[in-house]
């Protein structure tokens, strides 16, 4: 059985009520529910394991263990995104290992600050959804499914 880790950066513990009008007001319960339901629904053999951390170095030992127990990733860095170059070298052990680590952010960073618009992941990444809400986790996930189909 495949779990997919759904790993979140800083402040993503704080949706719903931080800044609903960027962010909406949904929280990781529900999308906790809704990418379970997804992957039920897909009658996979898979698991989602949804963490979120405002800390870089456990963000860094999840993506390590990713690579140990062999699980795509789905990982939104959030403000780590634009310069944790250590979350990045992480980032690429998972991709090196050839599992999939696909990038998503709940907004378009491309429509927002300037600062936003730069991602050291990216480059590393197999692929980045952004700008769809939690939509962009559950595109994510279902392209894991379809890979491993």
């Amino acid at each position: 059985m495949t779990t997919i880790l759904v790993l979140n950066g800083p402040n993503l513990g704080r949706l719903g009520s931080r800044e609903p009008e960027v962010y909406g007001s949904a929280n990781l319960e529900d999308l906790r529910s809704a990418i379970t339901q997804q992957v039920t629904d897909a009658a996979s053999e898979t698991t989602v394991e949804l963490r979120q951390t405002d800390d870089e170095s456990e963000l860094v030992r999840w993506l390590h263990g990713a690579v140990d127990s062999g699980s795509p990733v789905v990982l939104n860095p959030a403000a780590f995104t634009h310069y944790s170059y250590a979350l990045r070298d992480a980032a690429a052990l998972v991709t090196g290992a050839g599992l999939p680590l696909i990038e998503v952010h709940i907004t378009n960073p491309h429509a927002r600050e300037s600062f936003r618009h730069s991602s050291v992941i990216s480059g590393v990444a197999s692929g980045v959804i952004a700008g769809f809400g939690f939509d962009s986790y559950r595109l994510a996930v279902d392209q894991i499914l379809r890979s491993q189909a």
